[in-house]
């Protein structure tokens, strides 16, 4: 994966961080590829929630923690929630979860950094980290032309530094 640059948004609250997600779910497209991580706690599932919503998913979105992975119709695309944690590479391998990074929907990955070698290479990573008074700070980087695009416009459109 080639070292891109890094873009950052700031959060204070949960609706903060729904405007984040909300706008990259303006960009998502079947076979788009979000890869969260940041600390226990940091707001994956709460980002991936209000992503959801943005793509007009109606049902309750929680961790898939102990399923591993849950399948969601949005409005216009199907969306694929993950959370490795609790898995190995090899076990993520023969899960097929692979599979879903290539298909008609959208798919977020909370805990990613544990399955590098099934990632594509070509995806969004997510960096939440915890700060003082629960701000949480987004580092976005992309990997490959189309999510260099969206990270542009929304740099441009004042939602991402």
């Amino acid at each position: 994966m080639e070292n891109a640059r890094a873009y950052r948004f700031s959060s204070r609250n949960e609706a903060e961080t729904g405007r984040l997600a909300g706008a990259l779910a303006q960009h998502a497209d079947p076979g788009s590829v979000l890869a969260l991580d940041g600390d226990l706690g940091a707001g994956k599932t709460t980002f991936s929630q209000s992503f959801a919503r943005a793509l007009g998913v109606r049902a309750v979105v929680n961790s898939p923690t102990f399923t591993i992975i849950k399948e969601y119709e949005g409005s216009e695309l199907p969306f694929y929630h993950m959370d490795v944690y609790r898995l190995s590479q090899e076990e993520a391998d023969e899960l097929g979860l692979d599979e879903y990074f290539y298909g008609s929907g959208v798919t977020v990955v909370e805990w990613a950094s544990l399955i590098p070698d099934l990632l594509p290479a070509e995806r969004l990573t997510i960096y939440i980290e915890t700060g003082a008074d629960g701000e949480r700070q987004f580092c976005l980087t992309p990997s490959g032309e189309r999510y260099e695009r969206w990270c542009i416009g929304l740099r441009e459109n004042g939602v991402l530094a």
